[in-house]
């Protein structure tokens, strides 16, 4: 970023002084505003770049010391300027002036002036500047005064820090709640409103503006508002400033009148220019500073009213850019709308960007450093047009001089002075230059020495008066060429003049004509333009009533498109569950056909058997059954049944259903299963056995089976056997996905038994052999398939011994 002057860490404050206030203060004695910024971070130096501390005073004392070392034997007495309620000035002649400053002499509390103060030991540290600075050209011929004001901004209000708060300990004050305010606190400070001035100029309405004569006297009204301004402690700052603060300083100044005593009695003459130091807040991001409650509050109106100082600069530089009218929004800000004038070039706008070289504050300072680089784009300033008021330059050290010349002589002569001496002495000098009188006196009627020596001095004197008379007029005409040729020089000189101002008359006369067509064409170009206003308000108009019917019509379509979205995601969920539910279904039932077709067809077979050994056997009074041995030597082959024999068979079964003999289980048998005495037992290999399910064995298997028991409907006990994988979560845990179920079922042995010929009483030997040809016998020790488990393929064992 690129910026008209970088300032190093250690750089003193007079380098910077110098450099940008200085001019300032020189436009504000020239009659002009001013206004100076410090921005920036929270936290980054710019209330010490505007304060300063002891021994080293920043930019307020420092403005301060330049303006009373400049206008310092130039100041006019107190109260003859004087403040109105409307931002402007009166003058006072001498006499009420000095009414007024009776009536503050006469105060309770009097005022010590300002020279025999004693300065607060906690600020005379800062405003001990010895660089004695002042401004070079200063119109001696006019008078100063010196206003000065301090105000805050506050959660976007106006505050007036030099308002003295009044305190009535007998009348109770009465807060929001109807309820009295205890005595030790204090009715919070009402906020000010902003007016705008006959000259459209924007003002604090009711502030209090305090005449000073010294930078002690002002410095010190300074730090009594600084005391009242609203500090707290953040996470960035000890002592973090939560609102900006404007110090205000007005010049008021009017010139002398013709005699050089007293100020001129004329309101228009008058010149009042105002200097502004603004202390901005520093932005800050909420999640450093961990603000919470007020203190959060506080820092989103801090970073609004920047936000909006910003937008106002950003608007201002488009304008004067591309040649746009956009409104610029003041009024969104209590800071912008206050120095609206400053923008529109009332006067010169400077500001300092304070940065912190912390590593924490690189995106903010970014973001400042950018918004400041693109304010050095905006010009603001114009001339400001001062009065004229015609007098002669000078007459104040003039009329100081004749004074002093006065009392010189009046002291020299010890009375008034008299010209009639210096003029009678002038003729005596004169009347010297001729012969002295010899004695006219006749002692003797024969003196014949008197009479001729007297004629003698009469005649040489009467040669010499001739000859004076002659030189007089000698003179006297050649005085009177002289006068007749300055008569004819002025003469033509008022001729050459008269026709300089007959042409200048036309010339200005042409001008006012031009004037006039241009004031013409300007009104009408103004007409134009807010004709055009108009129409682009209109326009803008329609043009953000059809964005928002367009945002809303893109959102009703987003949300159309969103919703088709999660209905075709819900009916492929319910096609895709759907099918796998009749597809299970259709499995299950074919499983069940299959069982049932298989029952069919073992029960034909044993039917046939039968029959074929009733057919073979001989006939005897009692027929006689195969035996088992006989069965168990020719045992029909096939290849659904299972064989009646108990041991193999299930064996198998079981081994098959571990398919992997390597992987390791995890045997989850709680402590309240009951033992059962069947000779079929589930046995898993290479498995860890525990009574509760812990993460532990979990990691160290890949297979994990739960033993459960529940009571059946015929009041015996159901075993099932719960089988699923293990697998690693992401977030490092484990899971269980079921995959299988067996259920083991023990019954009662029951009288419901159909036999292939009635029961006798006693039995032959080989009746336990026979009764395996039995079906109901048969299927007790059979193995059967459930199909159509939700989780897979099940057994079921029948195990009940005979």
């Amino acid at each position: 970023y690129s910026f008209k002057e970088v300032f190093g860490t250690l750089v003193v404050q007079k380098e910077l002084f110098d450099a940008v206030a200085k001019p300032l203060v020189e436009d504000l004695i020239r009659g002009k505003n001013g206004l100076l910024f410090t921005y920036g971070v929270t936290g980054s130096g710019k209330t010490h770049t505007m304060t300063g501390s002891p021994g080293d005073g920043g930019l307020l004392p420092r403005c301060l010391d330049m303006i009373f070392n400049s206008i310092g034997p130039f100041q006019a007495k107190r109260f003859v300027f004087k403040l109105d309620d409307k931002n402007g000035v009166d003058v006072q002649c001498e006499v009420d002036a000095l009414l007024e400053r009776q009536k503050r002499d006469a105060m309770p509390v009097p005022k010590t002036p300002s020279s025999k103060r004693q300065i607060d030991p906690e600020f005379a540290d800062m405003i001990n500047v010895q660089d004695h600075c002042k401004v070079e050209e200063v119109d001696e011929d006019n008078v100063y005064s010196v206003f000065v004001s301090y105000i805050e901004i506050y959660n976007n209000y106006i505050y007036d820090l030099l308002e003295e708060a009044p305190f009535d300990p007998i009348k109770p004050k009465w807060n929001n709640c109807n309820t009295p305010v205890r005595n030790g606190d204090l009715i919070p400070p009402q906020s000010k409103i902003l007016r705008e001035d006959q000259n459209h100029n924007m003002y604090v309405t009711g502030c209090t503006e305090v005449e000073v004569k010294s930078t002690e006297e002002a410095f010190e009204v300074f730090w009594r508002g600084q005391k009242k301004r609203r500090i707290a402690n953040t996470q960035l700052n000890r002592e973090s400033s939560r609102s900006h603060s404007v110090f205000i300083i007005k010049l008021a100044q009017a010139p002398l009148d013709a005699d050089g005593d007293n100020v001129l009695q004329e309101k228009e003459q008058i010149t009042l220019s105002q200097l502004s130091l603004v202390d901005l807040a520093g932005s800050e991001r909420t999640n450093r500073t961990k603000a919470e409650g007020n203190r959060l509050r506080e820092a989103g109106n801090i970073n609004q009213s920047l936000m909006t100082l910003r937008t106002c600069i950003e608007v201002l530089r488009e304008n004067q850019m591309y040649g746009t009218n956009k409104m610029v929004p003041y009024r969104d800000s209590k800071l912008t709308h206050l120095f609206k004038n400053y923008f529109d070039g009332e006067g010169k706008v400077r500001m300092i960007v304070c940065v912190n070289p912390k590593a924490e504050d690189y995106e903010e300072s970014l973001q400042v450093m950018r918004f400041a680089e693109m304010t050095q784009e905006v010009e603001v300033a114009r001339p400001v047009d001062r009065p004229l008021c015609g007098l002669t330059p000078g007459r104040r050290f003039r009329n100081q001089a004749f004074r002093e010349e006065l009392s010189r002589k009046l002291e020299m002569r010890g009375g008034p002075i008299n010209g009639e001496p210096e003029e009678q002495s002038a003729s005596e000098m004169f009347l010297q230059n001729f012969p002295p009188l010899p004695s006219c006196e006749l002692l003797d009627v024969n003196d014949d020495q008197t009479l001729p020596k007297l004629i003698e001095v009469l005649e040489k004197r009467h040669k010499l008066r001739q000859t004076l008379s002659e030189e007089f007029a000698k003179n006297v005409l050649a005085f009177k060429t002289m006068l007749q040729e300055f008569d004819s020089s002025v003469v033509s000189k008022e001729n050459y003049i008269q026709g300089k101002l007959s042409e200048k008359e036309k010339t200005i006369a042409g001008q006012k004509m031009e004037l006039e067509r241009l004031e013409k064409k300007i009104k009408t170009l103004e007409y134009k333009i807010e004709i055009l206003e108009k129409t682009a308000t209109i326009y803008e108009e329609d043009k953000r009533n059809l964005q928002q019917e367009l945002e809303s019509k893109s959102q009703k379509l987003q949300r159309q498109a969103s919703d088709k979205r999660r209905l075709e995601a819900r009916l492929q969920g319910m096609v895709a569950e759907t099918t796998m539910k009749w597809e299970k279904e259709c499995e299950r039932r074919v499983a069940a056909k299959q069982l049932e077709m298989q029952n069919k067809l073992w029960v034909k077979d044993e039917k046939l058997k039968q029959l074929k050994a009733i057919v073979t056997e001989p006939k005897n009074e009692k027929p006689e059954r195969p035996s088992r041995e006989r069965d168990r030597e020719k045992p029909v082959q096939r290849s659904v049944s299972p064989s009646p024999v108990p041991n193999a068979p299930p064996v198998r079964l079981r081994h098959r259903r571990s398919r992997s003999a390597g992987e390791r289980w995890v045997d989850h048998k709680p402590a309240s299963n009951l033992p059962t005495e069947t000779v079929m037992q589930p046995h898993v290999p290479h498995a860890i056995t525990v009574a509760a399910a812990s993460e532990k064995a979990l990691a160290k298997c890949d297979k994990y089976m739960l033993t459960h028991q529940e009571l059946a409907s015929d009041g015996e006990i159901e075993t099932k056997l719960i089988k699923g994988d293990v697998f690693k979560t992401r977030g490092g845990g484990q899971a269980v996905q079921f995959t299988e179920v067996e259920t083991l079922k023990q019954e009662s042995p029951t009288g419901r038994k159909r036999r292939s010929s009635p029961s006798n009483s006693d039995p032959p030997e080989d009746a336990a052999d026979s009764e395996w040809t039995d079906v109901e016998t048969r299927c007790s020790v059979a193995v059967e398939m459930r199909a159509g488990s939700a989780l897979g393929p099940g057994y079921q064992h029948h195990a009940q011994p005979k």
